[in-house]
């Protein structure tokens, strides 16, 4: 077995091996975001199945607009905390660390308990229609363009969500900056259209996310680990580039490097994909480059070529998705030469929940 299984440093975490679960969402929490016992029953079967670090869903970080899915998680009041610190606890238990996805839906908002406006850098609705394993929502609603006001409020949902995170006793924190949600919707040139110090230029387009991190670094202090996920793509928008290219990636990684984060995350259908307008390289491949900051690598990883990626990234972390979930135990699968199933995505049916996936299991065993 290569190095992929032998502890490692990363950040301020030491971890049991370099496999990551993926965050993926799972709307399954109460009608208020509470988490409950379904959610604890999740996430300890990933550290009991050998992840050396559990990456939550996508949990909504304030009390206005950033929830996207109905049943998604908050940890924005205590009792979102109490729910959270007993997944937490299990997930120590069981031998593995876990850091929390905090995320802004922006204008990706298919169902939010607090209010039925979104919001988002600009007054632009995302392409194509809301995934019905999320919500029964058919279209998308046109967002209210954010004020300054509105930007400094979801800055002030992702601090205290951040020290909520951390009376939790989560080891670290991902901000999600991917993947079309609030943070990503920033740096697009589709989403953001603005004509102030929050649009335009790459380093104004970038300044919500560098901002947000120096803040919540401000707060949970140096050693409290803290990253970030970073893609081009949206789930709305597979084909999105960034027009700055190369370049332009390299320095988000550096303006978020500088500001703060310990790691960035980086996402996309490949981890080879040759992602920019112009070049070979990936996200991924321009991300190692830059020095200073830890790299996680998530993109159609799977028992067959985890040792590449290994290699190829021998500093990074490897993040399932996908074979995760047909295989909450796939790191000791691969320890004890047993078979991987691949996804099957019935157990997403009708909708993306941890019941319908146990639905699906019982099913596959009677």
């Amino acid at each position: 077995m290569s190095d992929v299984m032998h502890s490692v440093q990363f950040a301020n975490q030491k971890l049991a091996n370099r496999f990551a679960l993926a965050p993926m969402t799972r709307t399954s929490a109460e009608a208020d975001g509470t988490p409950n016992q379904a959610m604890a029953d999740h996430y300890e079967a990933y550290a009991k199945g050998g992840f050396g670090l559990v990456i939550t869903e996508g949990t909504y970080t304030d009390n206005g607009a950033s929830q996207g899915y109905g049943n998604q998680p908050g940890i924005i009041n205590d009792a979102h905390v109490a729910g959270w610190k007993t997944i937490v606890e299990r997930v120590h238990a069981a031998g593995s660390s876990i850091f929390v996805q905090l995320m802004h839906a922006g204008s990706q908002f298919q169902a939010n308990h607090y209010t039925d406006q979104p919001i988002a850098p600009s007054a632009v609705k995302p392409k194509g229609s809301p995934l019905g394993i999320y919500g029964d929502q058919t279209e998308w609603k046109t967002p209210k363009s954010m004020t300054l006001e509105d930007i400094q409020f979801a800055i002030a949902g992702f601090v205290q969500a951040s020290q909520n995170a951390q009376a939790a006793g989560f080891d670290g924190i991902e901000l999600h900056g991917a993947n079309g949600y609030l943070l990503n919707q920033f740096l697009s040139t589709y989403f953001n259209q603005r004509e102030d110090s929050y649009g335009g230029s790459l380093e104004n387009r970038l300044r919500i996310m560098v901002e947000t991190i120096k803040a919540i670094r401000a707060v949970v202090g140096k050693d409290f680990t803290l990253g970030i996920r970073l893609s081009q793509v949206a789930v709305t928008d597979p084909d999105y580039q960034l027009p700055e290219g190369e370049a332009g990636f390299r320095q988000i990684v550096e303006a978020v490097r500088d500001a703060g984060a310990d790691f960035v995350h980086t996402t996309d259908g490949d981890v080879r994909r040759a992602a920019f307008i112009e070049g070979d390289k990936s996200l991924a491949d321009v991300a190692a480059e830059v020095q200073g900051v830890a790299l996680i690598i998530n993109g159609d990883i799977d028992e067959t070529n985890h040792p590449d990626f290994a290699a190829d990234y021998p500093q990074a972390l490897l993040a399932i998705g996908k074979k995760a979930l047909a295989n909450p135990d796939f790191v000791q699968r691969l320890k004890d030469g047993k078979e991987i199933m691949d996804m099957d995505f019935a157990m997403l049916q009708p909708k993306a929940t941890i019941a319908n996936e146990q639905a699906w299991r019982r099913k596959q065993s009677a």
